[in-house]
C-alpha cells in the first residue's frame, strides 16, 4: 500500500459519538470528488446533498453479535478469545488474542463450554484457527448471556452491544460492526428518498480486522438478493450511480456480477478481493471509515482512485481534525 501516514494518538475515536456529544449523524464526512479533484469537509447528515437524484445506495443489513470471551487455559491463565467467522454450530474461524497457541489446545468457556484448536485456515492468516465449540444449548443464546463486543484497545471502556448496530441492522452475523452504516439514521434516510436517491441491502458477515495485522480478508458470507440486484442493474441501464455503504457492500455486489457486469441474485461465500489490479465493475463510489496505516482495506480504496489522491484526502483528514476507526468519521470517495 502507497499510503503513508502516522495516525496520532489523539484522532482515535474512543468512544461513540453518543457519548462525546453528537447525534450518530453528527459526525463530519470529508467527501472525496475524484473528478473535481477535490476535499471537501461536511456534516454527515448532509451526505444526501452530494449525491444525485437516481443514484443508489447500497447497505449492509448484517447485525452485530457479541464474539468475545474469556478463554482459560489449562495453565490456569486466561486470554481473549474472539469468534471471528462460523462454518457450521460448531466449528467456527477464531482468533486467540495475542498469545502463542498450538494444535489440539483446549479452552474452558465460560458457563460449562469449551474449544479446541484444530488449525490454522490459511498460511497468510496465522494469527487466526479452526475451532471446535462445545456450547450448551443455543449458540446465540451463549453468546448473549457470556460473550461482549469485539473492541481494542483504542477504546476508554467497552460499551454495550446496542452501540454496534446499524439503523439496517437485521440478519445477525457480523462478529465487528459493518460501520459504514452506522452514522444513518431515520431524517437521513428521509432526506435521501425526498432528493430521490435509493437504497437498498445486501447481507455480508464481516470476520475480525485485528487492527495489529494487515492480512487479506478471508472469504465471507455473503448474500445479494434479487430485489437488490435488480435494483442495481436498473440503476446503472439509467445513468445512476452505485454508491456502496462500506467496503463490505462492495465486496458482496462485485462477488455477484458476471463476466458482462451485470448483478445476478448471490449467496454463498466470497473470496472476491477488490484492489487496484482488479477495479470495481459495479460500484461507482463508497462511504468508508478511515483506515490505519497498512490496513487492506487501503487496497481497495486504490481500486476507487489513485493513490496520490488517496494520499491528500488523508493529508486533509488529518489536518481537520477528523477520527478514525468504527466510532469515528467517514470519508464518501466519489467518481
Amino acid at each position: 500500500m502507497s499510503l503513508a501516514f502516522d495516525l496520532p494518538l489523539d484522532r482515535e475515536a474512543r468512544r461513540p459519538p453518543e457519548l462525546r456529544g453528537l447525534t450518530r449523524d453528527g459526525v463530519t464526512m470529508l467527501v472525496s470528488s475524484a473528478r473535481g479533484n477535490t476535499h471537501t469537509i461536511a456534516a454527515f447528515r448532509d451526505i444526501p446533498k452530494h449525491l444525485r437524484a437516481g443514484d443508489l445506495v447500497v447497505v449492509n443489513d448484517s447485525a452485530t453479535i457479541p464474539a468475545a470471551l474469556t478463554a482459560q487455559r489449562t495453565n490456569g491463565s486466561s486470554i481473549a478469545l474472539h469468534l471471528s467467522t462460523r462454518i457450521s454450530q460448531t466449528l467456527w474461524i477464531v482468533e486467540p488474542r495475542r498469545t502463542l497457541v498450538q494444535i489440539g489446545e483446549r479452552f474452558t468457556l465460560p458457563g460449562g463450554a469449551s474449544a479446541e484448536l484444530l488449525s490454522p485456515p490459511a498460511r497468510e492468516h496465522t494469527r487466526l484457527w479452526y475451532a471446535h465449540l462445545n456450547v450448551p444449548g443455543n449458540l446465540r443464546s451463549y453468546l448473549q448471556r457470556y460473550a461482549r463486543p469485539i473492541s481494542y484497545g483504542y477504546l476508554d471502556e467497552p460499551v454495550p452491544i446496542a452501540f454496534y448496530q446499524t439503523i439496517f441492522s437485521r440478519e445477525p452475523g457480523s462478529v465487528e460492526m459493518p460501520s459504514a452504516g452506522r452514522p444513518f439514521t431515520l431524517r437521513v434516510l428521509d432526506a435521501l428518498y425526498r432528493n430521490n436517491a435509493n437504497v437498498a441491502a445486501v447481507t455480508l458477515h464481516c470476520g475480525v480486522a485485528s487492527p495489529e495485522s494487515h492480512e487479506p480478508p478471508m472469504d465471507e458470507r455473503f448474500n445479494v438478493p434479487a430485489s437488490t440486484a435488480a435494483a442495481v442493474n436498473r440503476t446503472r441501464e439509467s445513468g445512476g450511480r452505485v454508491i456502496a455503504i462500506g467496503t463490505t457492500v462492495v465486496r458482496a455486489l462485485e462477488s455477484a456480477a458476471d463476466e458482462r457486469g451485470t448483478v445476478r441474485a448471490a449467496s454463498g461465500w466470497t473470496s472476491h478481493i477488490v484492489d487496484p489490479a482488479h477495479s470495481p465493475r459495479i460500484v461507482d463510489g463508497l462511504l468508508t471509515g478511515f483506515h490505519e496505516p497498512r490496513a487492506s482495506h487501503l487496497n481497495m480504496l486504490e481500486a476507487f482512485a489513485p493513490a496520490p489522491f488517496l494520499q491528500d484526502a488523508y493529508d486533509t483528514a488529518l489536518q481537520a481534525g477528523l477520527f478514525w476507526h468504527e466510532f469515528g468519521d467517514v470519508h464518501l470517495v466519489l467518481p
